[in-house]
């Protein structure tokens, strides 16, 4: 039955999936990162919002790992373009990621106050390139770079950088902020959790503005259309419904709601993006598409043949963490 499925659509599916996966349970974990400071009042505090994501972040960039390896397997001419283009950008992301998860580990090797503040901005800044850069690249691949006929990128940094990349940028970062700081006032007692809820009803309206403005630049600006795709009509309502529940402090509905956004403000991505996996500017017929830039179909067999073995042990074990570290904390048990 697999040799008569359309595998290079199956695989861009599927990718999207990981994809996807990815940013939402990432996304709270760079949120939660990016809050410790200001939801903290000192070490006590910073200790119960850094806990309630310590047990979970490494199992979360599996899914990075996954989207990464099955791009590279997969559509190897799209991940050779893709990081010939987005090479000091995707640079960053892998440095912060680095420094991010030496911080974790190093933060609390010693007492002093300047040492465990220095790895808390590190694990800010590792949080916050991420989630910025990710979706700059992102709204640059479904906008269009420079490549030509060979599949080459042409172009230069500046090419990389304009106002529909950053929007875009913006927007996937405060998705993870709003989501951030939903999770925590979901995971959280006390103060940590009031100043967290407050902190969601900001950033929610600004990010339920950002989708809306990211959506309407889509439409009237890359596919000078009127009406935008279902999906994205879905995220934005999604966005504004976070608010509104994040207002009324509805605080585990209002985590549901901002994930939900980031899946659907994704998925609105991939459809729109399909047939393409990377736009050319240069002019469309050298755009790269699932079917001109995917593997061998023998490989594209083996590959949803180990997915398929694969992937349920994989949401089991996620399924499983969370449902372990489900439980709120709180200063009482980090008070010493």
């Amino acid at each position: 039955m697999i040799t008569h499925l359309d595998l290079p659509t199956f695989w861009f599916a599927a990718l999207a999936f990981f994809w996807i996966g990815y940013f939402v349970l990432e996304g709270f974990d760079f949120g939660v990162g990016m809050l410790a400071p200001f939801v903290s009042r000192d070490e006590t505090d910073r200790k119960v919002a850094l806990n309630t994501i310590l047990p979970v972040w490494d199992g979360n960039e599996v899914w990075l790992i996954v989207a990464g390896a099955g791009t590279f397997a997969a559509f190897p001419d799209w991940y050779a373009t893709l990081f010939s283009a987005y090479f000091l950008p995707l640079l960053l992301i892998v440095l912060a990621l680095a420094a991010r998860a030496v911080a974790f580990k190093y933060r609390t090797r010693d007492d002093s106050p300047r040492w465990r503040s220095a790895w808390t901005w590190v694990i800010v800044v590792g949080s916050a390139l991420p989630a910025l850069l990710f979706g700059v690249a992102f709204a640059g691949i479904f906008r269009g770079i420079p490549v030509n006929g060979q599949m080459e990128f042409t172009g230069n940094f500046a090419n990389l950088i304009h106002p529909y990349a950053l929007l875009g940028g913006v927007c996937t970062l405060l998705l993870c902020l709003a989501q951030g700081a939903a999770f925590l006032s979901y995971r959280t007692t006390g103060e940590v959790r009031q100043r967290a809820g407050r902190l969601a009803v900001g950033l929610a309206v600004a990010t339920a503005v950002a989708v809306l403005a990211f959506v309407l630049a889509t439409e009237w600006g890359v596919k000078r259309g009127f009406v935008p795709d279902w999906t994205s009509t879905a995220a934005v309502f999604l966005a504004v419904a976070a608010a509104m529940l994040a207002s009324r402090r509805h605080e585990g509905w209002t985590f549901v709601a901002t994930s939900a956004t980031i899946v659907f403000f994704f998925i609105s991505y991939f459809v729109q993006l399909y047939p393409d996996v990377l736009v050319s500017s240069t002019h469309r017929r050298f755009s790269l598409t699932v079917y001109n830039a995917s593997s061998s179909h023998y490989t594209l067999v083996v590959m949803t043949v180990t997915a398929l073995i694969g992937l349920p042990g994989v949401l089991f074990y996620q399924w499983w963490t969370y449902r372990v570290f489900r439980g709120r904390l709180g200063r009482e048990q980090f008070d010493t």
